[in-house]
């Protein structure tokens, strides 16, 4: 029903999204006059977009009110995405898979959907992108049919797993990682399901947060519902699907007009992740990713097969629907209809119907349950970083050199009041350096699209200090076009609590592009500056903290652009002013000489460039 599903072939091995068939609106006694459908079509991205205010204004975590980890979207009955609001492609790109999902776990129970139900789905071999990232569906009825879903997704603080908070990176399944809501009916028929609520409720750590926030969900989800009618009354119910398919088709007509112009052919990346370097198991660690993507007519394949298997009882295995498939599409998109370039496409099913990804059961990028996934956002940007790679064969004046990942932190304690507190903490990456302008410096990348959290608002709800925040010197990627610049982050616990961080990136550098030096790796520097420095490895589970004790964490820089010796110099100059790049520096990777003024001195440049 959906637009993403799996499929095996004959020998049960080889797993590709498949996309239901292009319904044709060109019969003259049902088209829309394109006035209508633009003005329809910017409705509907209008109700999105109020349903994504709404859900910020009511959040109680700040990892949906500041962060705006959350997507809105409307779907027609099919599944089929018809807009989203601007917020987290990684919430919103599963969004079609994360109704699939319900729908299919319907079929199995024999149940349906009536008008009041509200939906809550989890679980990532049902579509949902990880365990901690809630959809909330509630079904769109017109004159008695079901004629479309009005969906929210949000990151959750707690999930009821074995340790506090979402940044599990020790847990052996699925069961162990969340607890486990397969399309669970919590508001039935229109009656708030009670019991189902509590049992959420008591396996939560911090319950009145995270059931504030699915509060919050449901809210933003019924507005649009509300809307949806509205809008069907204003413009009468076959007009609005009408309009909504035709949209569909033209975003697809859009993206293959642009894929026709890419030279036929296979492009290739490759790469790994830190894995678990700590592990003494060679499996885990160091764990091989590669992209084949061709390009044939309006069609691209990506083909996933050459990636490591699964690792068992580690949750860095990626859910096939809910973080492969979207990271792939986020890149395809975006590079290929940049809206610096085009007018804003709409996204919306038609984007799915010309690309394909294919990836073998059991591997890390789509493992066999139980396997966990909580774990999967650093190698699922992987991926995405991979695909930008595969690109730039091909389409290089659009791409960019090598991203900087995240990190993802969960901090958690009990007050002296014997209740949790937890708070998640995004530090941010970067980009690498482009074509034409250096890479973006402190910034969340390709999928996430989230925004940090402020110091106040730490400092003033948790037993956090913030003791140092600022851009990394000397270790950017250089290039004609410099890499962006990683942060550095540092946090004091004031009470005796937790830790746990989910990162990569610390031994693999993001990768510089014709000419471009690679940028710099990350780091996880536990009590720096003191005697009992520890270099960690980018990912910490579950380490308690005593008071006072500080945690630093380095973000990567990404990858330069081009030879670096053919940077201007007064670029050069004016990063030195900034204190990004020093004098010492400036001289030796982009072969520029300051005085001691911090002017150019021309005649050494040029002896140095010669």
């Amino acid at each position: 029903m959906a637009e993403v599903h799996e499929t095996q072939n004959p020998a049960g091995t080889d797993i590709r999204q498949q996309t239901a068939p292009r319904l044709e609106v060109d019969d003259p006694e049902r088209r829309v006059d394109p006035i209508t459908r633009q003005v329809i079509s910017g409705s509907l991205v209008n109700i999105c977009d109020e349903m994504g205010h709404k859900l910020t204004r009511m959040s109680y975590s700040s990892i949906i009110r500041e962060s705006e980890d959350f997507g809105c979207a409307l779907l027609d009955e099919q599944g089929r995405q018809l807009c989203e609001t601007d917020s987290t492609p990684l919430q919103m790109g599963p969004i079609p898979a994360y109704v699939e999902g319900v729908i299919e776990v319907f079929d199995e129970r024999g149940d349906s959907f009536r008008p009041g139900d509200v939906v809550l789905h989890n679980d990532p071999y049902y579509g949902a992108s990880h365990a901690p990232d809630f959809g909330i569906v509630v079904p769109i009825f017109h004159g008695g049919e079901l004629t479309g879903f009005s969906v929210t997704t949000a990151h959750h603080l707690d999930v009821g797993a074995d340790k506090p908070g979402t940044c599990i990176i020790d847990t052996i399944d699925a069961y162990s990682e969340s607890i486990r809501l397969d399309a669970l009916k919590i508001v039935d028929d229109g009656v708030r399901n009670e019991a189902a609520w509590q049992l959420i409720a008591d396996n939560i750590r911090v319950p009145d947060m995270v059931m504030g926030d699915i509060e919050a969900q449901i809210s933003a989800a019924r507005v649009g519902v509300d809307r949806m009618h509205e809008l069907f009354e204003e413009y009468g119910h076959d007009t609005v699907k009408l309009a909504g398919q035709a949209m569909m088709n033209y975003s697809e007509e859009r993206l293959r007009r642009e894929i026709e112009r890419l030279p036929d052919g296979t492009y290739s990346a490759e790469g790994y992740i830190d894995g678990f370097l700590d592990s003494p198991d060679p499996n885990e660690k160091d764990v091989f990713l590669a992209v084949d993507l061709e390009v044939d007519g309006s069609e691209i394949r990506v083909d996933l097969s050459r990636c490591d298997d699964q690792i068992d009882n580690r949750p860095i295995n990626m859910p096939f629907k809910g973080t492969v498939i979207p990271a792939v599409l986020l890149v395809v998109r975006s590079t290929l209809l940049d809206t610096e370039e085009h007018e804003l496409v709409p996204q919306n099913n038609g984007i799915t119907r010309p690309v394909s990804v294919h990836a073998p059961k059991g591997t890390i990028v789509n493992p066999r349950f139980p396997a966990p996934t909580i774990a999967r956002f650093c190698p699922g940007n992987r991926i995405a970083d991979l695909t930008l790679k595969a690109l730039a064969e091909v389409v290089p004046e659009k791409t960019c050199a090598g991203i900087g990942n995240l990190k993802v932190s969960t901090f958690s304690g009990v007050t002296e009041d014997d209740e949790y507190w937890v708070y998640m903490d995004i530090s941010s990456g970067s980009y690498g350096g482009r074509p034409a302008k250096d890479g973006l410096d402190a910034v969340d990348t390709l999928y996430a699209n989230t925004r940090n959290n402020p110091i106040e608002d730490i400092e003033s709800h948790y037993p956090l200090r913030v003791s140092r925040y600022e851009l990394r010197e000397d270790s950017e990627g250089a290039g004609r076009n410099r890499g962006g610049i990683g942060t550095i982050r540092e946090m004091e616990f004031v009470t005796p609590a937790r830790v746990s961080i989910e990162g990569d990136g610390n031994k693999y550098p993001p990768w510089g592009f014709d000419g471009g030096r690679d940028g710099t790796t990350g780091q996880i520097i536990l009590d720096p500056d003191t005697d009992d420095e520890q270099r960690l490895t980018s990912k910490l589970e579950n380490q308690a903290m005593d008071v006072g004790q500080r945690l630093r964490l380095v973000g990567p820089c990404g990858g330069g652009w081009g030879d670096p010796t053919e940077r201007d110099p007064e670029k050069v100059r004016a990063d030195v002013l900034d204190g990004f790049v020093s004098v010492e520096r400036a001289r030796e990777a982009y072969g520029v000489a300051l005085t001691d003024d911090i002017e150019v001195d021309e005649a050494e440049t040029r002896r140095l460039r010669g």
